[in-house]
């Protein structure tokens, strides 16, 4: 960790927006180099234009290989797109709605102008494929998430609102490779003038009355902080405070897309994370001016929670805390609606599903396993520990099947209303009930070989029979929910596991850990694994 982490950004931070927009345009990828290629992760492509991995031609193909992909599935509506507050979001936009517009599609933006979080854009398309039309809706969100501001983002949500699958990525990536590399010629452009508008905010705030107690939240007078984080819900938190009557401060409402405001992440770098204590020092500073406070990333699909006694909850403890209070005050949700969590999540959650006897249902990650589950009502809640998750309306159906930060910070302020008790306070209760876990992740290093390896290992060539002292109960390389292949492996006994899984974008690995023994246990663990994965993929 620098020295640097947590202390306001200098000018020598800074990106150059004149710089990053230029090389949008006059830097043309070569697919030949591995990393100028259009490649999705969980979340989309994502780069910066500066490294000519996110630029004109990128979105160009990327768009026209999207529109391909849904003739090819028979989706025929409209297409949703919007975009957050990074400085390459808007050419990006440019870029695809002339895309779309020159192959004929009927596209709808934002009827402000303004910035779309991806929770409302996952709304939007819910909603128009749950009113009966003859065809379905699928969308586009532009962002890199909580990535630096010279990054940008390119995700694409088919027609059950959540991110694609990895089938229809893999296919839009390959096709936009193609079409790059000859000359672009089968992308068909026009001037984006005939496109229409939909009002996401509005459409999205009415409708949190019916998953969220906003009465309570008033009657109790809560003092609500919201920071945005120069983030695309910076209108929508003032939108909240108006239409339901809340004592809701929108702490830093600036949208500066070199964000000179933010304090520095533990590399030195600006990063919107709102579950970083050293990207949320800034909004820390308030935590005693408020019942709760909270921050969100650009793209307002992750959620930091800040509260007087405890400051900036750990992701793991809050899922847990929402999980049983939700559970408990939901009465018209299935009986037997599974708790969503991916492999990687704290299993104070396990314990948690355990004592109010759900199913515990846990996925790899990435929160597009949880899609099938939300639509249908079988998942209530789906969690991943980088801090996003979403769960069902009161009537337990579905709102969201993308991550919604706004969601997850109301109900912090919903919590404190009925319960009278912070969910710090209450994550409190839940250790002195199940005990305190100690967790963390950290990297090792590891060639692209051994990576390759340990993202097809099999548990089964695990030998090792016990970890940190206790006999090892289970070695996964498949998700015990859905049997999907994690991407790496995850051993458990009854008081530790640890995952292990590649870096997409570095020499390493990750290794996440967790003990109820406490942290001396836990660097055992930590230890011990990282010999047993040194010695499967040696």
């Amino acid at each position: 960790m620098t020295d640097r982490a947590g202390t306001p950004a200098t000018e020598s931070d800074l990106v150059d927006l004149d710089a990053l927009h230029e090389a949008y345009y006059s830097l043309k990828p070569d697919v030949s180099v591995p990393e100028q290629r259009v490649v999705f992760g969980t979340s989309g492509h994502r780069g910066s234009s500066l490294s000519t991995s996110f630029n004109e031609d990128h979105i160009a193909a990327t768009t026209q290989a999207i529109v391909e992909y849904r003739a090819g599935q028979g989706i025929t509506g409209p297409l949703f797109i919007g975009a957050d507050t990074h400085a390459l979001s808007r050419p990006a936009l440019t870029t695809a709605l002339e895309v779309l517009v020159g192959n004929g599609v009927r596209v709808l933006v934002d009827e402000f102008d303004d910035f779309v979080p991806t929770p409302a854009l996952s709304h939007a398309i819910l909603a128009y494929n749950n009113a009966g039309h003859d065809d379905e809706a699928d969308g586009i969100v532009v962002t890199p998430s909580h990535n630096p501001p010279q990054d940008g983002g390119f995700k694409y949500n088919p027609p059950h609102g959540g991110p694609a699958d990895s089938d229809a990525t893999s296919w839009i990536a390959n096709r936009a490779n193609e079409l790059i590399a000859d000359g672009l010629r089968d992308v068909k452009e026009a001037e984006p003038s005939a496109v229409e508008t939909y009002d996401f905010r509005t459409a999205y705030v009415n409708d949190l009355a019916n998953i969220i107690d906003v009465d309570a939240i008033r009657a109790a007078g809560l003092h609500i902080g919201a920071d945005p984080l120069g983030g695309a819900s910076v209108h929508y938190w003032q939108a909240i405070a108006d239409t339901y009557g809340l004592d809701l401060t929108v702490v830093n409402p600036d949208v500066d897309p070199t964000w000179r405001f933010m304090t520095l992440d533990w590399d030195g770098k600006i990063r919107m994370d709102p579950s970083s204590a050293n990207a949320m020092s800034s909004v820390l500073a308030h935590r005693d001016e408020y019942d709760i406070l909270t921050g969100n990333d650009a793209d307002a699909d992750r959620h930091g929670i800040v509260t007087p006694d405890g400051g900036l909850m750990n992701p793991n403890h809050y899922l847990a805390v929402a999980i049983q209070y939700l559970y408990a005050n939901r009465p018209d949700w299935k009986d037997d609606a599974a708790i969503g969590k991916t492999l990687v999540s704290s299993s104070m959650i396990d314990r948690v599903a355990e004592s109010l006897g759900r199913r515990l249902w846990e996925v790899p990650v990435g929160f597009k396993w949880f899609v099938p589950g939300l639509v249908d009502g079988s998942v209530g809640f789906g969690g991943e520990e980088s801090a996003g998750a979403s769960f069902l309306r009161f009537d337990g159906t579905v709102w969201t099947t993308d991550k919604d930060g706004i969601l997850l910070c109301l109900l912090a302020s919903e919590i404190t209303a009925k319960t009278g008790k912070t969910p710090s306070q209450l994550y409190t209760e839940l250790t002195e009930q199940f005990g305190t876990p100690a967790y963390e992740r950290i990297d090792a290093a590891a060639s692209k070989e051994q990576k390759a390896k340990l993202g097809k290992l099999d548990g089964d060539a695990i030998t090792a029979t016990e970890l940190a002292g206790e006999p090892i109960i289970a070695k996964l390389s498949a998700a015990p929910g859905n049997g999907a292949a994690v991407g790496g492996l995850k051993v458990v006994t009854e008081n530790a596991w640890f995952a292990a899984r590649p870096s997409g974008t570095e020499d390493v690995y990750k290794i996440y850990a967790e003990s109820f023994k406490g942290p001396e246990h836990l660097k055992q663990v930590q230890a011990e694994a990282k010999q047993i994965v040194d010695a499967a993929i040696a």
